[in-house]
Formats: C-alpha cells, structure tokens, sequence
C-alpha cells in the first residue's frame, strides 16, 4: 500500500506538470510545429536526395558530352557555311548560297575557315539548300586532269564522290535531290541523294601552281555550274546574297564553335536537325538526348530545366572538346586510327555510321576529310624520338629511292601550327609534293627538311619552313594507290621523322 501511495503521487505530479506546460502554450510545440517535424527529412532521407541529385548532374553531364559529340559536325557545318556564304557575290574563298567558289590560288596562311588547308589543287565549292528542290551540278570536260567533287551532307559523310577515280573526266550532269524528294529528272543527269538538306560540294581540282596551269584550271572552274531544277535549260540569273553583320568573319569557325555555351550550342544543334535529320542508326543516341529535352525540331529551352540537369550541361562543352582533341592518341588505342612510325592516321573517314566521336575528330581536325579510297591523312605531332615538333630544332624526312608516297592522284606534305592552319613563312611555301623539284641524293633517295632557317640554297627545293614554336605535319596520298605497295593495306609505311644536331 505505501508504494503504490508514493507511485500514485508521483503519477499525479507528473501529470499536472506535463498538463500545466500544455496549458502555458509556451514550452511544448503546437501541433502544427509537431506535425512539420514529423515531415522533415531524416538525415539519410536527405543523403538519399543529396545522391539521387548528384546522380541526376552526372547523368546529365554524361549524355550532354555524348550529345555535344554527335553534333559537332552538324554545328561546325552550319557554322562554316553561315561565313563562306556570307557575302553577296562570289570572292576568294567565300560565295552565296547555290554560287561556286572559285578558287584561282592555292590559301595562304590568312586562310582559316576551314582547317587543315591544302594547297595543292584549286578549291571549287558550292553551298545547297536541297530542301525544297534539287539542284543540277554541270561538270566540264576535265580533259584527263585529277579531280575530285565529294558531296558531305549535314553530319560531314561522303553520300557521292564523283571525279576521275570513280566517274572518269568526261563532262557529266547530275541532280542532287534531299531527303524524300521523289520526281522526275532530265534525261542524262545522274542523282545524288543527300539525306540532309545541307549539302557542301567540296571540289578539288590538281594544279601545278605554275601561271600556265592555274589559267588551264581557271577555264576548268568557270565551266562548273550549279542551277535549281525548276530552272533546268532556262535562262538562270543568280541573286546577290545577304549579308548579316552579325556573323564573325575575323574568328576561326572552329574558335566560335566552341565558344559556344551549353545552352546556345544544343538549341542550334536541335533547330538544324529539322532539315538535318539523324539516321535510323542514330536512333538511340536521339532518344539519349531526349533525357536531356534535346529533341530534333523542339526549342531547346535550358531555362525550363531542372537545375541539376542544367548544372550538368554546363562542364558538356569543356570536356567533350577535351575528349575529341584526345581521340589521336586514344583512338590508336581503341584500334579506330593506326600509329606508325610516328604518324597517325585513319582508314575511317568520309564515311562514319555511329563512330561518332571519330566524327567529331575527323571535323576538328580536317573538316571536308575525303572517303580512304580518295585520301588518306597522316598526321605528325613528335619525332622518331617521340618529342612534339617544334622550331628551335631540324628535322628530316628520308625516302629511300623508288620509296615516295604511292599515289596514284598526287601525294603532298604540309606543314600547319598547332591549330591546324598554314605556317607563314618568306617563301609562301606550305607544302612539299608530286609537283616539287627535289634535290637527289647520290643514291637516288631524297632528304625532306623541316626546319625554320634555309638548310642552304641547294637544298632550298626541299626545304619546308617552320615556326618559331610548336608545329604540326600532314602527309597526303590522293587516291592512294590500292595494289602493294600500299598504305591502305600497311604494305607502304612512313618514314619516321628524325631528329637532327
């Protein structure tokens, strides 16, 4: 009885003390307050948020590399035609939309529209709109002389390469038609279906550079023209073009691509590929990107996004540039591109399927790069030692007699800087090739010299200047000879680049 006495009075006490605090309305929570507890996250509820956003930017991060990848080409493209078109009639490199570019010399070092320049055969170009309406491409008589007119579509693949390896030089019509055009063409013209709406005719026409010669491949050029369908056997009169003031004419088309920001970037990319429509192949890079609310003909609107989607586009463009300018090395490793003696090329060019990234690598730094079957690139960036090229140092490039590069078009090597542009020098000389004069050596075999002073006036023929600094080697073969010796069975190799004291 005494305990449970005492029991009770301490039962009763703690109940007035709990009712009297209920009763102040002061010490003990509102049961709102209560209730606004209970729904506050624990603190793994609020790690397991922390890590499902951080799970949703890295996501992001992931397809906005990807999808900035895939369209680099269609970006650059778009880019580059907006300046080469940018004027109202046709001068030097640049002409309007459906007007050919005639190039009457080879570039200069203050050519940079496109990268990696050549400067063996004369630039003749047109710009298409095949949206709407074919257009008919008239080709002259090029009466046995090496040409070649591959057409990229929106994405940079070869779909046509007429010119003397695959159609001969007798003169030809022929019809290059867009993406489900269905009609009927003139008798004796040829179609060429683009499956996008932009299409880059990038002619190349050989010229020895001699005064003589570049009159014979300025007649060539002015014969090539190019007339919508409707117009076809009418009389044709072409419009002035409109210039817009807004475009950058004084920066590298590569520079402002990739200055662009997120943001500006994947609304061109989804905007372009209305009349640029990926392939069936692409489909599920197109349903990636749709995570992402990139969607072929919808508004990219990155302010609608969710910011952890944003934050994870934001780093998109630095690391996707990152991962094309590695692809050189990483894509010998991959197996994609070969490395021999120094040098690294490809076989996979022109023609891509959903190698994307080697897409995206190939327009960096070569844009308009040709099918292998048409030309192959070697490209150099350190000796035989493995050291980057640079010119505080001489260098040589030894062909052993009756070992020059096999082609059956012309070969040429060309040096460029780091950004793949000419090297100016005194001579104007960016290129060494079939139509140079070498100095032999006593056994028939010829020394290349690569360095910034003259290695002395009776190797000057041979001499191909460079920089103060940094600088970077390209070897041509234009239809390479396909029967061994060969560089596209591995049967030809190249020399190594060495060193000398």
């Amino acid at each position: 009885m005494i305990i449970e006495t005492r029991l009770a009075r301490r039962l009763t006490a703690l109940a007035l003390t709990l009712l009297g605090l209920t009763a102040c309305g002061q010490k003990t929570p509102e049961p709102a307050a209560s209730a606004d507890a209970a729904k506050a996250p624990s603190a793994q509820q609020a790690q397991q948020q922390a890590e499902a956003a951080a799970a949703r930017e890295q996501e992001a991060r992931e397809i906005a590399v990807d999808a900035y990848i895939f369209g680099y080409p269609l970006v650059t493209m778009e880019m580059t035609r907006r300046v080469m078109t940018n004027v109202e009639a046709p001068a030097g490199s640049h002409a309007p939309m459906g007007q050919f570019v005639r190039m009457r010399e080879y570039p200069t070092a203050a050519f940079t529209d496109v990268t990696a320049p050549n400067a063996d055969t004369l630039y003749t170009t047109v710009w298409l709109d095949v949206s709407r309406q074919p257009w008919i491409v008239s080709q002259p008589d090029m009466r046995g002389r090496y040409f070649l007119m591959p057409m990229l579509d929106g994405w940079t693949t070869v779909f046509a390469a007429p010119g003397k390896r695959t159609t001969g030089t007798a003169a030809r019509k022929y019809a290059i038609t867009g993406p489900g055009w269905q009609g009927k063409l003139p008798a004796g013209v040829t179609e060429y279906k683009s499956p996008t709406s932009i299409v880059w005719l990038l002619g190349r026409i050989y010229c020895s550079g001699t005064p003589e010669d570049y009159q014979a491949v300025h007649a060539l050029q002015d014969k090539f023209t190019a007339v919508p369908l409707s117009t076809y056997d009418q009389p044709y009169s072409v419009t002035a073009g409109r210039v817009d003031a807004s475009i950058n004419e004084q920066l590298a088309v590569r520079e402002q691509v990739n200055r662009l920001d997120a943001a500006a970037y994947f609304k061109l990319l989804a905007s372009l590929m209305v009349t640029n429509p990926p392939s069936a192949d692409d489909a599920p890079m197109v349903a990636r990107m749709a995570r992402i609310g990139l969607i072929p003909g919808n508004e990219f609107a990155a302010a609608e996004l969710d910011p952890m989607l944003l934050k994870g586009l934001a780093d998109a463009p630095r690391l996707a540039q990152e991962k094309i300018a590695g692809w050189m090395k990483a894509g010998v490793e991959a197996g994609e591109n070969r490395a021999e003696n120094g040098w690294v090329f490809s076989t996979r060019t022109g023609v891509y399927g959903t190698d994307y990234l080697q897409r995206a690598f190939i327009t960096a730094i070569g844009l308009g790069a040709n099918r292998p079957q048409d030309a192959v690139y070697p490209t150099s960036e350190a000796d035989a030692d493995g050291q980057p090229y640079s010119g505080a140092n001489r260098y040589v490039l030894h062909f052993d007699k009756g070992q020059m590069p096999p082609a059956e078009g012309f070969w040429s090597l060309t040096m460029y800087n780091a950004d793949f542009f000419f090297v100016d020098n005194r001579l104007g000389r960016y290129t060494l090739g079939s139509r140079s004069k070498f100095a032999t050596n006593k056994d028939g075999s010829v020394d290349l010299y690569l360095q910034r002073e003259s290695p002395g006036k009776d190797k000057e023929s041979n001499w191909l200047p460079a920089p103060d600094d940094r600088f970077i080697l390209m070897l041509r073969l234009y239809w390479p000879r396909e029967k061994p010796p060969s560089i596209l069975d591995g049967s030809w190799k190249i020399p190594p680049v060495k060193r000398v004291e």
